[in-house]
C-alpha cells in the first residue's frame, strides 16, 4: 500500500512546475542544433517532472479530502485536480516521445519525434500553469489545509487572528470605522493574552473609535519587554496618538521626545512632533 503523501504535495508540485518548464524550454533550445548539452539535460528534466507529476497527482489525492469539505472549496478543487491530471497526462505522452527518440539511437525519424515532444511539451505548459495558478487560489482564497497541513490545531488560531486583523484593515480602508473597531474588539477578545493584538485594539480605539482615554486604558494593561524595540516603538507612538485624542497634547509631546531619544534617527517621530498641535 502506498504511503499517504498528503504532507508532501506543497514541496512535489514545485519540483513539478520548475522542472517541466525548464525541461522544455532546453528541449525546445536542442531543436536549434545549438548548445549540445541541452538535450541529454532536456530529456532528464523533462523525465524527473514527469515522475513527479506522477507523485503529485498521488499526493493531491491524498490531500483533497480535508480541502474539498471547506464550503464554498469543492469547486476549487476539483477544478485544481483536473488541471493536475491534465499536467500529467500530456507529459506522459512527452516523456513516452522522449524515450523514443533515445531507442531511436542517430536514425533521421529521432528529429521528428523530438520535434513532437516540444510542441506536446509547449502545449502541457497551460495546464502547469493552470494546476499551479488554482492551486495557489486554494491556499490564499479558500485557505485550504489550514489546521490540517501540520497536524496543529494552533493553525486554524493563527488563521482567525489573520482573518479578523485582515477584516479590520480591509473596513478601516473602506471607511467603516464602526465594523472595523469591531473586527479588532472581537481579535482582542478571542487573544487576549497576545500583546502584539492588544495593541491592535488600543490603535483601533484611536483610529476607529477616536476614544483617546479608552486607548489609555488599554495600553496600561499591556506589558512592555524593555529588549523588545520594535513594540517599544508601536508602543509609545500609539499612546502618543491618544494622547491627542484624550486632548492632552503635553503628554504626547513628552512621550515622542522620549521615544525620539531612543531612536533619535527616526524620521516619523520627528514628522509626528512637527505636526502635534501647539
Amino acid at each position: 500500500m502506498l504511503p499517504n503523501l498528503a504532507f508532501w504535495h506543497p514541496q512535489i508540485v514545485h519540483f513539478v512546475i520548475a522542472l517541466l518548464i525548464v525541461g522544455v524550454l532546453l528541449r525546445l533550445i536542442s531543436l536549434t542544433g545549438r548548445f549540445a548539452f541541452t538535450g541529454p539535460a532536456a530529456a532528464t528534466l523533462l523525465l524527473l517532472g514527469t515522475a513527479a507529476a506522477v507523485v503529485a497527482v498521488k499526493s493531491g489525492t491524498d490531500a483533497h479530502g480535508a480541502v474539498e469539505r471547506i464550503p464554498g472549496a469543492r469547486a476549487a478543487v476539483n477544478e485544481h485536480e483536473d488541471a493536475g491530471h491534465d499536467t500529467r497526462n500530456v507529459f506522459l505522452i512527452v516523456s513516452a516521445l522522449e524515450l523514443a527518440a533515445l531507442g531511436l539511437g542517430k536514425r533521421p525519424m529521432r528529429r521528428w519525434v523530438l520535434v513532437a515532444s516540444g510542441l506536446v511539451g509547449l502545449g502541457g505548459m497551460w495546464p502547469v500553469y493552470r494546476a499551479g495558478a488554482l492551486g495557489g487560489e486554494l491556499v490564499f482564497k479558500y485557505a485550504g489545509g489550514v489546521g490540517t497541513y501540520y497536524g496543529d490545531t494552533a493553525d486554524v488560531q493563527h488563521l482567525m487572528l489573520a482573518g479578523l486583523y485582515q477584516k479590520g484593515m480591509a473596513e478601516r480602508e473602506a471607511k467603516h470605522p464602526d465594523a472595523a473597531a469591531q473586527a479588532f474588539e472581537q481579535l482582542a477578545a478571542e487573544f487576549p493574552g497576545d500583546p502584539s493584538v492588544q495593541l491592535l485594539h488600543a490603535q483601533s480605539l484611536v483610529v476607529d473609535k477616536h476614544d483617546g482615554r479608552a486607548a489609555l486604558v488599554a495600553l496600561a494593561q499591556i506589558p512592555v519587554r524593555a529588549d523588545n524595540r520594535f513594540f517599544r516603538f508601536q508602543y509609545d507612538y500609539i499612546k502618543a496618538d491618544a494622547y491627542v485624542a484624550a486632548g492632552v497634547v503635553d503628554s504626547a509631546r513628552t512621550t515622542l521626545e522620549a521615544l525620539s531619544q531612543v531612536f533619535p534617527n527616526n524620521p516619523r517621530i520627528k514628522q509626528r512632533l512637527a505636526q502635534l498641535p501647539h
